[in-house]
């Protein structure tokens, strides 16, 4: 008899959005009655996303990104990670041509890349726990691992920005990521690194890669690129896009997952 596939959640409000954990484990692993490993490595992965929303959030005056940013302290005085996020944002801001950048209106703000990064760790700390089988939604962005059921990926719905309360795409993905950037929420707040006026030519973009640090910042670059974004991905290796522009319309690249549902 096969074993019955158990589903465990959890929902945690971190980094001004909500994170939830969305775990699969069959009764014949090595699980105690309680889930309690689980639950443990739940615990850590949360406590991880909480200490990035305390170095990282430019909302928070005493947080070490806006200290650095007021020049209070130097980089050698702040945690490690600091320095990993920005040398990664410098990376990006050379594949992306320039428009990813982790300075806007003169601020260092590298949040166009923080939160797919976290949410990244914290799936590699479940990973490396052993819960081999999981879903981590933050905002929209996701990170997956493994498959919910033997045979069925996770299927990641994106909303539609111009229709809220529908979808533009249903993405299945195993062992990738997912990332959206766009307008709905926050309004037009991904700026144009080269005339610093906000992006709107897109009301939307989702990234479907392998990792979600960069999918996520390849969102918000291809935002501010506009139309021109489609050429960009397709240059890419590993990385797809699907975008639904201000007057509705949409466009996909190539080889954006063939079954996910695409309706802008």
């Amino acid at each position: 008899m096969p074993p019955t596939t158990r589903r465990l959640g959890h929902v945690e409000h971190v980094m001004g959005t909500v994170v939830s954990f969305d775990i699969s484990a069959d009764d014949s692993a090595d699980v105690n009655a309680d889930q309690r490993p689980i639950r443990i490595a739940i615990a850590r992965a949360v406590s991880w996303l909480h200490r990035v929303d305390a170095v990282f959030s430019t909302y928070r005056d005493d947080s070490q990104i806006s200290r650095l940013g007021r020049g209070e302290v130097s980089l050698a005085a702040c945690d490690p990670d600091v320095a990993e996020v920005l040398d990664l944002c410098a990376q990006v801001g050379r594949e992306t041509n320039g428009y990813f950048s982790s300075t806007y209106g003169g601020r260092l703000d590298p949040t166009g890349l923080v939160k797919g990064w976290s949410i990244q760790r914290a799936s590699e700390l479940l990973a490396a726990a052993g819960v081999a089988r999981h879903c981590i939604n933050g905002g929209g962005d996701v990170q997956a691992v493994g498959q919910p059921e033997p045979g069925r990926p996770w299927n990641v719905g994106v909303s539609h920005p111009l229709h809220p309360s529908g979808f533009a795409a249903v993405v299945p993905i195993e062992d990738g990521a997912v990332a959206t950037s766009g307008t709905a929420e926050r309004g037009a707040h991904v700026l144009d690194p080269f005339t610093g006026r906000p992006a709107t030519t897109l009301a939307s973009l989702t990234v479907v890669g392998r990792d979600l640090t960069r999918a996520d910042a390849y969102a918000t670059a291809g935002l501010a690129m506009g139309h021109a974004a489609r050429g960009w991905l397709e240059s890419l290796d590993g990385y797809e896009g699907f975008a639904v522009a201000a007057d509705g319309t949409g466009w996909a690249t190539s080889r954006f997952p063939a079954t996910a549902t695409v309706s802008a």
